[in-house]
């Protein structure tokens, strides 16, 4: 089942429970994939790594809002964006832990042959693309340099 079938899913069962905020999740996502589906004049299904994108930015736009929400003070915000965020993140793939992020990265470092910093932009390709939703790109940014300065 594609990812827009489960959402189209769960929006019926978030109605019949009469759940609002995982509704509104659910909706927003739904968006995302069909203006993705009709960007540029094509209609069609999104594939499984677009559909994790998608995902990846629906969870960072939350979690980018509540962080805003929490510094002003706007608590009530706060919390809205942080359940939004946990029905998005029941779509995602598990995170990876620190150290399964580092043996991760060890190994793409491994396989592009890369050897200092100046090498940055070649592991960040690679680990981008191989772990797109496992992991924050600030996250894997960061464990890429400290291991290439090291």
């Amino acid at each position: 089942m594609s990812l827009k079938q489960t959402i189209e899913s769960e929006i019926k069962s978030a109605m019949i429970a009469k759940d609002k905020t995982r509704l509104t999740a659910l909706r927003a996502v739904k968006s995302l994939i069909l203006l993705e589906e009709t960007k540029g004049g094509v209609k069609g299904e999104i594939s499984a790594d677009d559909e994790m994108k998608l995902l990846t930015k629906a969870a960072k736009q939350r979690k980018d809002s509540a962080d805003i929400y929490e510094q002003q003070g706007r608590f009530d915000l706060h919390e809205v964006e942080m359940a939004e965020l946990k029905v998005i993140q029941e779509f995602l793939p598990k995170a990876l832990t620190e150290e399964e992020l580092t043996e991760a990265v060890k190994e793409i470092i491994a396989k592009t042959g890369a050897s200092g910093p100046k090498d940055m932009g070649k592991v960040m390709g690679v680990a981008s693309k191989e772990l797109a939703g496992k992991a924050d790109g600030k996250a894997i940014a960061d464990k890429v340099k400290s291991l290439l300065n090291n």
